[in-house]
């Protein structure tokens, strides 16, 4: 898989106005990039909830897809304060992030929940971007492939094996998210070469070669190089660098230009 995904992962910064400004600057930008060169790389931008419809619109015609932090797992009813994946579809989102560590956490999002979700975004065009990982003390505890292998399985149940191409996974060491610690080069290696293997032995070599898993662990500007260079790495989700367009642009030349080698 040469084409590279790199998706920006804005969480709850930016007021309309500055994810307005952020979305020019980094569409700018991408409009100098040779068409051929674009090719390479699949780009979103997941910005909040209020800033969603006008990045569509803003988006439109571009090589930018737009996704969303998060969804519900009913398309409507008596949730004070949710967002359906029907209304994401309805704004023109194509992806939406689910099973991020900080739902898990703060939120206490169980993987049956995330599961439901995955469900409905699929019945509703809308592409999940599923995000699995362990916490320090699994890590420290040796039980980091049970942890995703329990994740996996309960988050993909009763997917179907055609869907299951349309889901990106990625992954997210907890204990690297938002500290600025990245996994190293051999830690990340193994958990998405085990990635893949799992998706072998569950589906097949052909299904498990046309699914993206990113790393989603504090890959920023500086380590995109050596991260994308690891084998069974096809992007990035990128939290804090994204917020910053000269350095969510440096990792996409540097996803570009790991294309091409």
């Amino acid at each position: 898989m040469k084409e590279f995904f790199i998706a920006g992962n804005w969480k709850m910064n930016n007021t309309f106005s500055n994810s307005k400004e952020l979305f020019i600057a980094i569409n700018d930008n991408i409009s100098n990039i040779n068409k051929n060169d674009l090719t390479k790389v699949k780009i979103v931008i997941c910005p909040n909830f209020i800033s969603i419809y006008h990045i569509t619109i803003e988006a439109n015609g571009t090589p930018i897809y737009v996704g969303a932090q998060n969804c519900y797992s009913e398309l409507k009813g008596a949730f004070t304060g949710e967002v359906s994946a029907n209304m994401l579809k309805s704004v023109g989102c194509k992806y939406c992030i689910v099973g991020h560590s900080e739902r898990r956490t703060i939120f206490n999002e169980s993987n049956n929940f995330i599961n439901k979700k995955v469900q409905i975004l699929l019945e509703n065009d809308i592409i999940p971007i599923l995000c699995i990982g362990e916490t320090l003390e699994q890590r420290k505890s040796s039980n980091t492939f049970n942890i995703l292998k329990e994740q996996l399985d309960n988050c993909l149940k009763d997917i179907i094996t055609d869907d299951l191409t349309k889901i990106v996974i990625a992954y997210e060491p907890v204990w690297a998210i938002g500290t600025g610690i990245s996994a190293t080069i051999s830690e990340i290696e193994e958990a998405h070469n085990w990635l893949r293997q799992y998706l072998i032995a569950n589906y097949s070599e052909d299904v498990a070669n046309n699914i993206y898993i990113l790393y989603g662990g504090s890959l920023t500007e500086n380590n995109a190089d050596e991260i994308l260079s690891i084998k069974n790495v096809n992007g990035g989700l990128i939290g804090g660098a994204s917020l910053d367009a000269d350095k969510f642009l440096s990792i996409i030349h540097t996803a570009i230009n790991k294309s091409k080698e």
